[in-house]
Order: C-alpha cells, then sequence, then structure tokens
C-alpha cells in the first residue's frame, strides 16, 4: 500500500507545475480542509452553508451527451463575470476556497480564465470535455495556477462519438489533455460508467493507461438516468454497480494514481453530498438548487447574500432532511415522488430552459442508487482515503440509523459507484 502511494507523490511532484502545486497543496488542501472544520461549526449552530459550491457557468456545450440534463440546445445563458465575483467573495467571506466549475462547456464561457486570474486565493476544479484546452489554454492555466482541469472521456473512439453526439470526440479530447499534461497541470480523468463503456474502462488496463499518459487522479460516476432523454439502457445493474465499488476501492491501494468518489465515507456506507450539505450547486441563471440534477429553486443568487439566501432556505432545509430521512443514496433515482412533493410545497420554479422538469419527474421510474443494504457495505481500504473520511468528508451525523434508513429504500436497487 505504501509503494503505490510514494509512486503516486514522486510522480506528481515530477510531472506538476510547482507553483500550479503549491496552490493546489495550500488553496486546496489546507484551505480546504479549515472550510470544512468552519462547515462542522456552522452545523452546531444549525446552519447550513456548504464548504464546497459548484457553480454552472454556462449552459452551450459543443457536444451533444446522452442522458445530458443541461440545455446544451437552447439559447446561451451564463452568470456574468461580476456575478461570479460576488458568489466567489460571498463564500470566501465564511471560509470557502473551492469551487467545482461545470457547465455546459466551462471554457466556452468568454471570461472563464479572467474570472479564475481574480482569485488567486481559491481553488477550482473544472469540469469539461477538454476540446477547447488549447496549448495557449493550458500554458494560460498554468500561469494562472489555480484550476485542475477534469475531463471527460466516455470510452473507445466509436463509444465516445455515440455516447456523446460528435465525430473524433475521443482523439480531440485527448490532444486537449495532453495540452493540459504537457503544461505541467494537476489533471483528471472523469468517466460516467454505462452499459456501453463500463468494459472497456472499468479496468486496472485503462487506468494504467492513464498513469502512463500522466494523468493525476481519475474520477468514476456512473450514469444516471434523469433529464428529458434518459437513456435507461445504459443505466448499470446492480452487480455492476457494487462491481464498480469494488474495483475503485481495490485500485486504490494498488495503482499510483488517485481515485476519487464523493458517496461513501470510510465504512462504504452510501452518503449524499447534497443530504449533508456539504455541497449545493448554482445554474447557469442563478438559482440555488439542492444540486445538479435537482432544477428546481426558490432562491436565486441576484436576489442578495448567497450565504444568507443559503442558510435561510427552507426549501433546501427541507431537502437536506427528506434526502437524509429516506435513504443514503441518491433522492431523485430513489424517490422522484419525494422530489416532486417537496418542489410542489414550496412553490419552486423549475429552473430549467425547457420547462419541462416536473413531467421527468412524473415519468421516471424509481430505481436504486449507491445506497448498499445493511453489511454489504465496502469500506476503504486505503488508509489515507479511510482518514480522510473520517475526518473530513462523511455524514456529518444527518442519517437516520442505517436500520431505519435501511427500510426505506427501495426495493430494487441500482448502487452508485
Amino acid at each position: 500500500m505504501l509503494l503505490p502511494s510514494l509512486q503516486f507523490a514522486t510522480r506528481v511532484l515530477r510531472t506538476a507545475n510547482k507553483r500550479h502545486l503549491w496552490k493546489f497543496m495550500w488553496n486546496f488542501g489546507v484551505k480546504g480542509v479549515r472550510s470544512v472544520e468552519l462547515f462542522k461549526k456552522r452545523l452546531k449552530k444549525g446552519e447550513y452553508f456548504p464548504p464546497f459550491l459548484y457553480l454552472s457557468i454556462l449552459n452551450s456545450c459543443n457536444l451533444r451527451c446522452q442522458g445530458c440534463w443541461v440545455d446544451v440546445d437552447k439559447p446561451q445563458v451564463k452568470l456574468s463575470l461580476d456575478e461570479l465575483d460576488r458568489i466567489v467573495n460571498d463564500a470566501k467571506a465564511h471560509g470557502n476556497s473551492f469551487f467545482g466549475i461545470l457547465g455546459g462547456e466551462p471554457f466556452l464561457h468568454p471570461e472563464l480564465l479572467d474570472f479564475l486570474e481574480r482569485h488567486p486565493d481559491c481553488f477550482f476544479q473544472i469540469f469539461t470535455n477538454g476540446q477547447l484546452i488549447t496549448e495557449k489554454t493550458a500554458a494560460r492555466l498554468a500561469k494562472i495556477g489555480n484550476a485542475t482541469p477534469l475531463i471527460s472521456i466516455e470510452g473507445t473512439e466509436d463509444v465516445s462519438n455515440e455516447r456523446r453526439g460528435g465525430k473524433d470526440v475521443l482523439g480531440r479530447t485527448l490532444r486537449g489533455l495532453d495540452n493540459c499534461l504537457q503544461a505541467g497541470l494537476v489533471t483528471g480523468v472523469a468517466t460516467s460508467l454505462c452499459q456501453t463503456n463500463i468494459d472497456q474502462l472499468l479496468t486496472e488496463a485503462w487506468l494504467w493507461k492513464l498513469i502512463d499518459r500522466g494523468v493525476h487522479y481519475a474520477w468514476f460516476h456512473t450514469y444516471r438516468p434523469v433529464g428529458p432523454q434518459i437513456h435507461e439502457e445504459l443505466a448499470l445493474t446492480p452487480e455492476q454497480a457494487r462491481r464498480v465499488r469494488k474495483f475503485v476501492v481495490e485500485m486504490r491501494v494498488r495503482l499510483p494514481i488517485a481515485i476519487i468518489d464523493a458517496y461513501y465515507d470510510g465504512e462504504g456506507r452510501a452518503l449524499c453530498p447534497m443530504a449533508t450539505g456539504i455541497s449545493h450547486h448554482i445554474s447557469p441563471t442563478g438559482a440555488i438548487e439542492p444540486c445538479p440534477i435537482i432544477q428546481f429553486a426558490t432562491e436565486n443568487v441576484r436576489d442578495g447574500s448567497i450565504y444568507d439566501l443559503m442558510t435561510q432556505s427552507a426549501f433546501l432545509r427541507d431537502f437536506r432532511e427528506a434526502a437524509a430521512q429516506h435513504t443514503r443514496g441518491c433522492v431523485v433515482l430513489e424517490r422522484p415522488d419525494l422530489v416532486q412533493e417537496i418542489a410542489k410545497k414550496h412553490g419552486a420554479r423549475d429552473t430549467t430552459l425547457r420547462q419541462t422538469a416536473m413531467a421527468e419527474l412524473e415519468a421516471m421510474t424509481p430505481r436504486g442508487s449507491q445506497w448498499l443494504p445493511d453489511g454489504e457495505e465496502i469500506p476503504e481500504k486505503h488508509w489515507a482515503y479511510r482518514l480522510a473520511k473520517r475526518v473530513w468528508f462523511n455524514d456529518f451525523g444527518v442519517y437516520e440509523p442505517m436500520e431505519k434508513a435501511a427500510t426505506s429504500a427501495p426495493a430494487t436497487t441500482t448502487p452508485d459507484a
């Protein structure tokens, strides 16, 4: 276990731009830990303000992925540079330093790099298809030094074209990936595992290809059938989903690459970042949503301080509490009826441009998510992940006892990775 960890640390030190690596370690590592500690203190006062905010800065994208819930084919809407600055400055005033940047495709936002440059005391993770990251863009990212690209790869060349609705998708993505690595950026690869790519990408051989290329971390999501075109046929079976969790835990102790997940504690018990209050989402229209796939809101960042709006929101509170009471998994997948009920109770606005979010929920078939029955959890084996999750990323005591939560889980479960 120690040898892969040492190899990973050596590889990062050897390949990453030193200024960029320092900002990663300080702004994300040290200050990120501090933001979680402040979050814990706020919890004791009953205040929920997430230490990690996710910002979808625009809806536009150059691809058309299967199952995408973002209105990429609608006229562009985006958060302006002034709005982004105000959001981040407000969060920074309460101890935050890390932000996830989503789209659409974030690199289509004309002021993305200017925005990053204006916040050298923060760190950003950019969820991107990588195709717009030229050598020049990667060099500027390295000069700014405060962002890690997380580049999505969905399969082999044929699968990538099918999954993402384009031509030469994999080739163009790999060119962007290589530009990031050659610029010395700490760089990750994300994959939404589904029926058409699990056998190719959930393998040790694939992770070694990433390592050999220079990639520093991987993030395996599982495909979530939500939105206007859910493509249920792509969803994993329960057996495949357990296989994902087992694979992630085992590869962490065997390979010199970091593997991220956001849906389990150190004992392998499922959790939802929204339910714990550790993260919420802001849409391109400024809507403050529980998470990216719950596209309803009662507050908007243009209404005032995001700290005040989030800590005082009865809508967000009800979502957190209901999710924690009824499942340790994903409330959208397991209880779409409950999502409808809370949205209607608060008169929440449909935050999509297509204005069909409620009808989509009504059409959903309840299914399992990352929740595993009591006794079937797969605990972390790597000491570093166990420690980090025990201290800084856990359920923060929001869930009911496992036995009670289990009685509310759906009869047919499809656990997530």
